[in-house]
């Protein structure tokens, strides 16, 4: 009897997009895969949900089941911040998991492998006696941080924000300003959402182990902290599984899918010549900096692709909850641009197809945001990236690209909120033409080498994921008796 793994991703397209890639894995080894899916809790633009239709769609071989809806809070109205009321409802949401999971043999069950942000439903697993992971969708650098910081913040009497650029020490990552962690971490240590994203993080590593989204000599440095006893005094962290990249393949030649048009336009560029700029699918700037970035390209004289998203008009969180238009190109670049840089740039609307354009062989570096998924996309093919994080645990993710992993330069001005054009244009020239954008290349190069080699028969990640097989079982065994 095939046994069957459940995956429980949260609602945000990028974990999705990534949990998606690791059911291909268990696909690979003879498990059927059911991911439980709930009804994204807003309707906004950047939402996904039909980025999630179209997850489902292509891969016929999950099975995608949709728990019923449970009232949505009203996010707009209440005075709550989203991601509390977000929390709140994941964790409304496991009795219908929990009907769910019995709606199994319990030996048909392999295990339950939880997204990041939907622990709580850890308590639904061990009452049930499934076997039961956390799947972490960002960095092993990442994971480490979030794991010691808890200790930390239970220290302090004041919050973390007071510190301001002040770097930090965490075991196996470089110094990390106070001022880069996840922003709703800074504030003072009885802050509801500081104590409830410290919970979180504090949670992912309760599960039996913890599935990581990186391969192993990429982020050696925080591999090895999770397995030092002085990562977390007084607690022992549980195996840490570097699994990755797990990453998208693109479109296949053949697969009857209509090309995107920003591939043909990249055809017909010379080999490693294109600045790719792209914030992901949630990532937004303001009008004036479009503008500014608009200028520092057409200053650069360097081709480039650029995914334009109409600018958010709330700067808070309540940022995701707005349903934006399409860009309206005309008005949001300056006056001519469009004419004058037509014959070396491409500017399309909200989306571009990110794994394809960054595996073009015209792609010669690439503007991002610093979401792990896109990094580790960049990493894979081989591209140079300009750091420019936003949200969440980008900033983060951008010390260590830079001075850990070599995979990277910043674009300074993007502590401020703002990068002036100069820097654009300075900073895609070095890498496009440079010495320093040449060593960048070889340092990129050899990772994706090694990521190759992660993921080949004996590599790290493929060894790495049998172990965790052989674990579960072992753990199987023990719940059973």
């Amino acid at each position: 009897m095939k046994q069957t793994v459940v995956l429980y991703p949260g609602a945000g397209v990028s974990h999705v997009v990534a949990m998606t890639e690791l059911t291909n894995v268990f696909l690979k080894h003879g498990y059927d895969v059911t991911m439980v899916m709930v009804e994204p809790p807003f309707k906004s633009s950047d939402s996904g949900a039909a980025a999630i239709q179209r997850i489902a769609a292509s891969n016929p071989s999950i099975s995608f089941h949709f728990l019923p809806a449970l009232p949505t809070p009203d996010f707009a109205a209440s005075g709550k911040h989203p991601v509390l009321l977000f929390l709140q409802l994941f964790l409304d949401y496991n009795q219908l998991l929990e009907a769910f999971l019995l709606s199994f043999p319990r030996k048909r069950l392999h295990s339950v492998v939880l997204d990041m942000f939907c622990v709580h439903a850890l308590d639904v697993c061990v009452k049930l006696g499934i076997p039961v992971y956390t799947f972490f969708a960002s960095g092993a650098s990442c994971l480490s941080v979030l794991t010691q910081l808890p200790a930390l913040i239970a220290s302090r009497r004041t919050g973390l924000k007071e510190l301001g650029d002040t770097a930090l020490d965490f075991l196996g990552v470089p110094p990390m300003p106070a001022s880069h962690l996840i922003k709703e971490l800074l504030e003072h240590p009885e802050d509801e959402l500081c104590k409830a994203m410290t919970n979180i993080w504090k949670r992912n590593t309760e599960t039996m182990g913890v599935l990581v989204n990186t391969f192993e000599s990429l982020e050696s440095r925080a591999v090895q902290s999770l397995r030092d006893p002085l990562c977390v005094p007084g607690r022992v962290v549980p195996p840490v599984y570097c699994i990755g990249p797990l990453v998208g393949e693109g479109a296949k030649d053949g697969d009857g899918a209509e090309r995107n048009e920003c591939l043909a336009w990249l055809d017909s560029q010379p080999d490693c010549s294109v600045v790719f700029l792209c914030f992901g699918s949630k990532g937004t700037v303001s009008a004036e900096q479009l503008k500014e970035i608009a200028a520092g390209l057409e200053r650069s004289g360097q081709r480039f692709l650029w995914s334009v998203r109409t600018p958010a008009e709330s700067l808070d969180a309540k940022k995701y909850l707005e349903v934006r238009p399409e860009p309206d190109l005309d008005a949001l670049m300056p006056e001519g641009f469009l004419e004058r840089t037509k014959d070396r740039g491409l500017v399309v609307k909200s989306w571009a197809p990110q794994v394809d354009v960054l595996s073009h062989r015209a792609t010669g570096a690439f503007v991002t945001h610093c979401g792990w998924n896109s990094v580790l996309e960049a990493v894979s093919a081989g591209v140079p990236m300009l750091c420019w994080p936003l949200d969440a645990e980008q900033k983060m993710n951008k010390v260590c690209m830079t001075e850990d992993m070599g995979v990277a330069v910043e674009l300074d001005g993007y502590m401020t909120g703002f990068v002036k054009a100069e820097e654009v244009e300075a900073k895609v020239r070095l890498v496009i033409e440079g010495e320093d954008g040449r060593q960048l290349r070889e340092r990129v190069a050899a990772r994706k080498q090694e990521a190759e080699a992660a993921l080949e028969e004996g590599g790290s990640s493929r060894a790495a994921f049998v172990q965790f097989l052989l674990d579960v079982d072992s753990i199987g065994e023990q719940i059973d008796e």
